[in-house]
């Protein structure tokens, strides 16, 4: 028996039952189902980026303070990490460059195949 199929009996069960009722039953009955009509939520069309900012402020309105410090802490490790990196990078080109202008190079370093090996050496770690 498939589930369309039992629910259709489902259904023929409680409507053969629905002429045993008394008046007062029926009636009864219909007062709660217009009550709960009555409560029923009425759908509001609303334009889409209305939709979607009610659906970042509800994300947002979950979000607890732990939560946000913790996000905000690691944003900034990210940032101060992404500066070291870059400053350090800055610093060893600017050991490359300066030996290069200073000529402090032997002339034999440019043509050797061990050039990048010397600098690497000669820069201040």
């Amino acid at each position: 028996m498939n589930e369309m199929h039992f629910a259709y009996r489902i259904r023929q069960y409680l409507n053969s039952g629905l002429h045993d009722l008394r008046p007062g039953t029926i009636k009864r009955l219909a007062t709660a189902r217009e009550h709960a009509l009555a409560r029923q939520k009425i759908v509001v069309h609303e334009s889409v980026l209305a939709a979607a900012g009610s659906f970042i402020q509800h994300r947002f309105d979950n979000l607890h303070l732990k939560q946000v410090f913790t996000a905000l802490v690691i944003l900034v490790g990210v940032a101060l990490f992404t500066l070291w990196h870059a400053d350090q990078s800055i610093t060893e080109l600017e050991a490359v460059d300066t030996a290069l202008l200073a000529d402090d190079l032997p002339i034999g370093a440019f043509t050797d195949k061990g050039f990048d090996t010397w600098v690497k050496s000669a820069s201040p770690q």
